[in-house]
């Protein structure tokens, strides 16, 4: 907690734009600035925000380079629930972020390991990330990195958890067709950003935010390693702040 700065929003629409004015400082300041961005629903109000800041010549995203956090393992970027679709629906195609500035892990690499990385490399190559997005799972995970014995450090693939796999069927036409797998960034990697932003929203996630930053840093809630990153800003609304 030494460390964190906490914004307490009225509702997710409020903390998706407080997180943007965060997002709005930082591409103003450094205009060829690496955000590292997140997929689900949480972030759905920022991104909505950025758009419309864009469109009003608030922000300028054409010197932007983006990484995202993970991808589903086996889906193609154009399958209708690989994060890659994802981030191009609710997001990149309605910017001005060029196409080959943006990257998110292929989930059908043929060679899983060396796409990890070359991934790690071409962070390291664009000077590495300037501001992160995270949410957070029920379970505490990062990006797809699930509660462990220990902190994984750099782009890797990992078994999802069947609490992870639970969450997402809502987005699939089944359990049976939800990947048993993904390629996420390391805890090292996110660690790594220079500042972060995590937006936490709904009574659902009371609990583990509370474990998150109130508790003792433990692999088996990976996200309380962010009590060691020096720049934190946590967004959550009213129903998810434990206190």
């Amino acid at each position: 907690m030494l460390h964190t700065r906490i914004i307490v929003a009225k509702n997710a629409e409020e903390a998706g734009k407080l997180a943007a004015d965060v997002f709005e400082a930082e591409i103003q300041k450094k205009p060829a600035c690496v955000i590292g961005l997140a997929t689900g629903s949480t972030p759905l109000p920022l991104y909505r925000e950025l758009i419309a800041r864009e469109k009003a010549g608030k922000i300028d995203f054409s010197r932007v380079r983006s990484a995202n956090l993970d991808e589903y393992k086996g889906l193609e970027p154009t399958h209708e629930q690989s994060y890659r679709k994802f981030m191009q629906d609710n997001l990149l195609d309605h910017i001005s972020i060029k196409p080959e500035n943006t990257i998110v892990p292929l989930g059908k690499a043929e060679d899983p390991d060396k796409m990890c990385e070359d991934y790690e490399k071409k962070i390291e190559e664009w000077g590495g990330v300037d501001l992160q997005l995270l949410g957070i799972g029920h379970d505490g995970h990062i990006g797809f990195n699930e509660p462990e014995d220990y902190f994984p450090a750099m782009t890797h693939e990992v078994q999802l958890t069947d609490m992870t796999i639970d969450a997402n069927k809502r987005f699939f036409d089944s359990i049976d067709d939800v990947p048993r797998a993904a390629f996420t960034m390391g805890i090292g990697t996110i660690m790594a950003a220079k500042k972060i932003v995590m937006i936490v929203t709904g009574a659902d996630k009371k609990e583990i935010l509370k474990k998150t930053f109130w508790g003792k840093v433990d692999p088996q809630v990976p996200a309380s390693i962010l009590q060691f990153h020096n720049d934190v800003t946590l967004i959550c609304d009213e129903e998810a702040y434990p206190f």
